[in-house]
Order: structure tokens, then C-alpha cells, then sequence
């Protein structure tokens, strides 16, 4: 099919009635007649052979082609506005563009205030959007990041994309400031023994420190599974449990966290968190932009001081 011969204003008003799921909702939306956009939804119909659009009962809902299409549409105009936006001089002051992360909770409880902080300074109009990842999101990186500008996840994960690393850590043991079963250290032996709060449990989820025990042979005894880091010292203190955490994590725990963080007591590498994007936005110039200003950012956090981590009980 030749995309000359067709009508791209139809693309504007298939995103509309898509998203309204409504004739009279998607004119209001593009400030059109609604005779206008129902003569665009025939069209429509009549070059997909589908009617897009079925009422059942008193609302409109997509057919199995339109639910197909919603993605590919959204990622067809995003395509096109960056095609008719583009500009050989970029200024940061004056985008507006809306840049956005895939990160998990850790990564943008670190990471995420000083991107917003220098975006907010160097770019005053654009707009910063960090949604947490989901290991469907990771699995499908590739497709994910053409509708994302960055994903930041650890290495292991995202294979055959361009990418920069961002974030160092040192993975700790936590335990409840008042666990009568952990002393000063742990054993092997303990970590076997005692219950676990795990994140990211699973075939292909997981952490990295936590592979490396089932690597070395260790089993932990999974009581609880979470795939937020940040509800792990919740899910820690007070009980028997432990589990793995970031030091830069339990750093910024608030004092009376009733956690205490203890070194592992098996031989585990540093977390690298890399920030991956699509090679479609390799030269992008906006994209170079907010590229640098992460890393800028990234560098602030590994500047913060360090220490040893605190004991937030009480």
C-alpha cells in the first residue's frame, strides 16, 4: 500500500475515537463536527474492513482489531510529532516535550528527585514522567523503550540496545532491629534457615544478589514476595524475616525503621543499574538532551556521602 494515497488525517481521528471510544467524545476532543468524524469513522471502517467501534447496550466498545491498533496508533503519532518538531537548533528552555523513565521504586526513590531537579532547571516547560517497570516491560525492553525514552534497569535483563551505566550499589542483608535470631552477622547456614521477603521471585525475575545465592547453591525460604523494594522494611521489621536490600535504600530509611542492614555473608557482586533506550533515538537531540542530564544526575547521587549503612531502630 502506498502511503501517499492515504489520508494521515484519518490517523488523527482513528487516536481520537480510540481513545473516547465515543463519535461525539472524539469530536469534542479535536474540536470537529460530529458528521465530520463519523464520515472519518466510515473510512475507517472501510479501509480496515472492521467496524472499530460496536455498541453493546448503551456504550460503545473496540473491537479485537481496534484494541490492536490503540498501541500502534499512539506510536504512529508520537512518531510523527517528533518528525514535524524536529529542529536543527535545540533550545531546553523552550521543549515541552514530556520525557519518560521505566524505573523500579529504588531506582526512582535515588535517581528520581535529581532528574526532576535538573529538568526542572535546564527545562522549565517539559514535563517528567517515571513509571515503575514491570517485568512484562523488562522482557519486552525493545518495545517497550519505542514508546519510552529510557529504561533503567540492571544488567542482565536488556541485551542489544544502547545504554549508559547510571547507578553502583552494595546489596546488604536487612533484618528487624529487634530479631532475636540475628546477632552482629549472619551465617550461611542462618540465610537457609530464616524466612525471606524476596522481590521479583520468579523464572525470569529476579535480583541479582539473589541469583547469585541460588548460583552458590543457597535456597532461601521464601515467606513473602514483593515487587517493590520499598515495602521490604515494612515487610521486615517487627517478624523473623529478612531479606536483600540496596544500601543506598536503607540509608534513606527514616530513623525508627526498625531495620538494621548486616553484610552478606556470601561473596555478591555491585548492583549497575544502566539506563537502555531504543536506537531510534540514538541522534534524536532532545533525547541526547535528557540522556546527558540522567547521567549528570547519576553522578550527584554517587557523590552523596557514603558510610556504612545505619542501624534505624530504635
Amino acid at each position: 500500500m502506498r502511503l501517499a494515497n492515504m489520508n494521515l488525517n484519518l490517523l488523527v481521528s482513528l487516536a481520537a475515537l480510540l481513545d473516547q471510544r465515543s463519535v461525539t467524545r472524539a469530536a469534542q476532543q479535536l474540536g470537529l463536527s460530529q458528521p465530520s468524524l463519523s464520515a472519518s469513522l466510515s473510512q475507517l471502517r472501510r479501509h480496515f474492513g472492521d467496524e472499530l467501534l460496536t455498541r453493546v447496550g448503551n456504550e460503545y466498545r473496540l473491537t479485537p482489531l481496534a484494541e490492536q491498533l490503540r498501541p500502534w496508533v499512539r506510536l504512529a503519532l508520537d512518531d510523527a510529532e517528533r518528525v514535524f518538531s524536529a529542529r536543527l537548533a535545540f533550545d531546553a528552555k523552550e521543549t515541552t516535550r514530556e520525557f519518560s523513565v521505566i524505573l523500579s521504586d529504588y531506582a526512582c526513590a535515588v535517581l528520581g528527585n535529581p532528574v526532576a531537579e535538573l529538568l526542572g532547571r535546564e527545562a522549565p516547560n517539559a514535563r517528567l514522567r517515571l513509571v515503575h517497570s514491570t517485568t512484562q516491560a523488562v522482557d519486552q525492553a525493545e518495545q517497550t523503550l519505542l514508546t519510552a525514552d529510557l529504561m533503567v534497569v540492571p544488567h542482565g535483563f536488556v541485551t542489544d540496545l544502547p545504554h549508559a551505566n547510571v547507578l553502583t550499589d552494595t546489596w546488604v542483608v536487612v533484618a528487624s532491629a529487634d530479631n532475636p535470631d540475628v546477632g552482629d552477622t549472619l551465617t550461611v547456614e542462618q540465610l537457609e534457615a530464616l524466612p525471606w521477603v524476596a522481590t521479583y521471585h520468579g523464572l525470569t525475575s529476579s535480583t541479582s544478589a539473589a541469583r547469585q545465592m541460588r548460583i552458590l547453591g543457597i535456597e532461601p525460604r521464601v515467606q513473602v514476595v514483593t515487587e517493590s523494594f520499598l515495602a521490604v522494611p515494612d515487610l521486615v521489621a517487627g517478624t523473623r524475616r529478612i531479606a536483600l536490600l540496596q544500601e543506598r535504600l536503607v540509608r534513606r530509611l527514616p530513623a525508627g525503621a526498625g531495620i538494621r542492614a548486616l553484610p552478606c555473608p556470601f561473596g555478591v557482586g555491585p548492583l549497575v543499574d544502566a539506563m537502555w533506550w531504543h536506537p531510534v533515538n540514538h541522534g534524536d537531540a532532545e533525547h541526547v538532551f535528557f540522556r546527558g542530564l540522567v547521567l549528570r544526575a547519576a553522578e550527584q547521587v554517587r557523590g552523596e556521602p557514603g558510610g556504612p549503612p545505619r542501624v534505624t531502630g530504635p
